[in-house]
């Protein structure tokens, strides 16, 4: 059980300092597929209306929405030895603008779903809007990464909690050495908490991941939208990491979010959001309502998601090894950002051709909403 004294840092009221109230979505918003290779122990989708991915309109969620205006002054937890931190001299978060270059975090797979490493920049095409980009910057670098672990916390996951810590575990010490970690638990809105902020630790990160409730119903959109802002200001961390990670695991959908999967899949979108890659435990009441949604928010950030047998928890472990791997085997593209273009979406596509490779498959954000600007510790 979580002990009231706790250290944990408590979402909630972040979420409501960042976002403005959303209506609660429909049931019909929250079913979600993705088609992994076979090597992937990926559960293949069936054919789905609801498995159309999101349309660019669904997206264009107002920016006075709230969904990146930065909170005010730090305010403290509601609960006993809790407290949401400060940033910035004085406690005060400071606006920077964002760089004039776009970064995409790429990987690279064959027609047999192998990863290709070692391409060079000539290999390399980036268009936005489907305009060619000239590539700024190149590199093919296992760089570290600053990751969220969001880890479905409501009851219906008491049973799968150890076999799900012990992946989590594994993907930590998979990862680069230098990566920071933190771990957000999460079940309904009221419920949202950072057990462990940014760190290497082994023992802190089992020890957050071990500091399990497993009550409540499922919100997921809160979660990520809110842990998104932390990973982007990446507050208390000497030296911000420039590549972003949420991993989130869930063995159901969300019923109990104030944010739509379209506001969380807008947020996630913004230029300096992380990649997602998301692991669904789900049985077939789960996968009819939940896979649109766990899917949308892998493939529209340059992640993936992975279906696994609720029955099968070893296939996790196996899962969460691929995706450390898949993070640390990145191309990093950057391009000059066009600033007199229009402040809606912009979509991006990046192809790769090479001598002796057939069908190269490039997987990276579909785009991305430009102008924001980003929270910076000074």
């Amino acid at each position: 059980m979580r002990q009231p004294n706790s250290p944990a840092l408590v979402l909630p009221l972040l979420l409501s300092a960042l976002l403005a109230p959303a209506q609660t979505q429909s049931a019909g918003q929250n079913a979600a597929s993705q088609a992994p290779s076979a090597s992937q122990t990926a559960v293949q989708p069936a054919s789905d209306p609801m498995d159309e991915p999101l349309r660019p309109e669904e997206l264009a969620v107002p920016t006075n929405a709230g969904l990146t205006a930065p909170p005010s002054a730090a305010t403290p937890s509601e609960k006993p030895g809790t407290e949401l931190k400060k940033s910035g001299k004085g406690g005060i978060f400071t606006l920077r603008t964002q760089v004039e270059e776009v970064v995409l975090h790429a990987t690279v797979m064959d027609e047999h779903d192998r990863m290709i490493a070692g391409l060079d920049r000539s290999a390399f095409t980036v268009y936005e809007d489907g305009r060619p980009q000239p590539i700024t910057s190149f590199r093919y670098e296992d760089v570290p990464v600053a990751v969220g672990i969001l880890v479905d916390d409501s009851a219906s996951m008491r049973d799968k909690r150890p076999a799900v810590t012990q992946a989590a575990l594994n993907f930590v010490r998979a990862s680069n050495p230098k990566d920071l970690v933190f771990v957000v638990n999460f079940s309904d809105q009221d419920d949202i908490y950072i057990d462990a902020d940014f760190t290497s630790s082994i023992p802190k990160l089992k020890e957050a991941l071990e500091n399990i409730d497993s009550r409540g119903q499922t919100a997921l959109y809160d979660a990520i939208v809110a842990s998104a802002d932390h990973v982007t200001k990446q507050t208390g961390v000497a030296g911000k990491l420039d590549k972003k990670v949420l991993l989130v695991i869930t063995d159901g959908y969300d019923n109990d979010s104030k944010q739509s999967l379209e506001q969380a899949v807008r947020r996630v979108q913004e230029e300096d959001g992380p990649l997602i890659y998301t692991v669904g435990l789900l049985d077939d009441y789960s996968k009819r309502r939940g896979k649109r949604a766990l899917k949308e928010l892998a493939e529209q950030t340059g992640g993936i998601a992975y279906f696994l047998n609720p029955n099968d928890l070893a296939q996790v472990n196996a899962v969460t090894q691929q995706i450390a791997h898949d993070i640390r085997n990145q191309y990093i593209l950057g391009y000059k950002k066009n600033q007199n273009a229009n402040a809606g979406f912009r979509s991006v596509r990046v192809t790769a051709k090479a001598r002796g490779y057939k069908d190269l498959r490039v997987r990276t954000r579909s785009g991305y909403f430009p102008g924001q600007e980003q929270l910076a510790n000074q």
